[in-house]
């Protein structure tokens, strides 16, 4: 045989052996050889939920065999669950190389030692160990193509470098999760896409590319597709499409975001996107609000976001724009209230989502501009109604040192001599230090325009 089950327990072992001595004195159990301390742990992820739930550990015998220890937390059903040693990883998958005993649904342990292959071919601890292959946990001896557990092991073994990166939906797909990169010993990327949402049955193409998810570009890593029935895949590799070799450090730095599309037919519908490597949101943000002005109703906020490279995701969010409008929106020098000159154009704001997303790096100019730089920055947003109406302002607001502290003092205007016109005047302290004074009047008459008028 090539393998054998060791039972741990020393007084199972007694029992046995008892039994054995029992029919015949003179016959010896033989013992399995002793462990040299050298030993390996392999971690079990969970086939479902991509949790670890349990480890397998190969060590070291005297004969060079080796002892595969498996421990499982919280497996399904009461059967003994089959478990194989395969080729290559997890991600690609492979053949049986070698059968385990199976794992004990009650206790979630199985014991193995093991010295050849299925095939007969002989191999030592130091060969498993360096073995470019992984673990299967299956739901059972009739259920085989259900994985419970799943481990790579050898150099497809995970290192301690991980980056997480979310994908957010896209046109009210619904579609959310993270794209997790690992490095494996070997120095292979493992790509693990886990999303929420996708609908059953489907298959959904997924890239990484180039440039931002706001500024688009091209292909530059296929990924397995998502199966929409779990929402997950996993991808394995070391180049570009193109050929180019990249490791994982590179990744970390890598210029592109992630796009998840609605399927191999419709891949001009993303589901859902995200940036990587230095283009990923770090989570610095400010908003500041976007006040209605021509056009009653139309206010929202514009929201500068931090990339890891110290550029912004400017973001404009407003409400109640008309469907199918475009609306081209700029920061201005100055504040709304001094006006100034288009400094750093913005992408159109879309009339139908009421949203625009414009990456910046640098003003009108070429001049750098980082996030930190627009925190003081001496300017506005604008946004208009459309391209042949730029004098039409739809909606405003002061940014960087113009923005507003929230400290501000009000004070009332009453009526003098009969005239029936009162109102409040606002002091308000922005982030320079000035303040913006601001007069409210009721009861005031509007000036006609000169005539003639249609009733003269």
């Amino acid at each position: 045989m090539n393998r054998l089950l060791v039972k741990t327990s020393l007084a199972l072992f007694v029992a046995t052996f008892g039994l054995f001595s029992s029919c015949n004195n003179d016959d010896e159990v033989a013992l399995p050889p002793a462990e040299t301390g050298d030993k390996k742990m392999f971690s079990l992820f969970s086939a479902s939920t991509g949790l670890p739930i349990g480890t397998a550990t190969f060590s070291e015998l005297e004969d060079n065999s080796t002892r595969i220890t498996l421990v499982l937390t919280g497996l399904p059903g009461t059967t003994e669950h089959p478990a194989h040693i395969h080729t290559e990883s997890g991600a690609q998958g492979g053949i049986i190389a070698i059968s385990l005993i199976d794992v004990d649904a009650t206790s979630g342990t199985s014991e193995t030692i093991v010295s050849k292959k299925d095939d007969g071919t002989v191999i030592t601890y130091n060969d498993l160990i360096d073995f470019d292959g992984h673990i299967n946990v299956h739901q059972s001896a009739s259920d085989l193509s259900t994985i419970i557990a799943q481990g790579d092991i050898g150099p497809n073994a995970f290192t301690l470098n991980i980056e997480d990166f979310e994908l957010f939906e896209v046109g009210g797909s619904g579609v959310s999760g993270d794209i997790t990169f690992i490095e494996r010993e070997s120095g292979v990327i493992l790509a693990v896409l886990a999303l929420e949402g996708t609908p059953a049955g489907g298959n959904h193409p997924a890239h990484i590319h180039l440039g931002t998810a706001a500024s688009g570009g091209s292909i530059a890593i296929s990924l397995t597709d998502v199966s929409g029935d779990i929402g997950y895949s996993l991808t394995d590799f070391t180049a570009l499409d193109d050929g180019t070799p990249i490791t994982f450090n590179q990744l970390k730095e890598y210029n592109g975001h992630a796009k998840v599309h609605l399927s191999s037919t419709a891949m001009g519908t993303i589901v859902a996107s995200g940036d990587i490597g230095n283009n990923e949101l770090t989570g610095d943000m400010k908003a500041y609000p976007l006040g209605s002005s021509a056009i009653e109703g139309i206010s929202g906020m514009a929201t500068f976001i931090k990339r890891k490279s110290g550029t912004m995701l400017v973001q404009i969010q407003l409400e109640n724009t008309p469907e199918n409008g475009v609306h081209p929106s700029h920061i201005h020098l100055n504040s709304a209230v001094v006006g100034g000159g288009v400094m750093v154009p913005l992408s159109n704001v879309n009339g139908t989502t009421g949203t625009g997303l414009t990456d910046v790096t640098k003003d009108k100019n070429d001049n750098p501009l980082t996030y930190d730089d627009l925190l003081d920055y001496d300017g506005h947003v604008m946004v208009h109604l459309s391209s042949t109406e730029m004098g039409t302002i739809v909606a405003k607001g002061d940014i960087g040192v113009n923005a507003l502290t929230g400290e501000k003092i009000v004070y009332n205007l009453s009526e003098l001599n009969g005239s029936g016109v009162s109102g409040t005047v606002t002091f308000e302290q922005r982030n320079s230090g000035l303040t913006l004074a601001t007069i409210m009047l009721n009861g005031t008459r509007r000036r006609q325009p000169p005539g003639p008028y249609p009733f003269q």
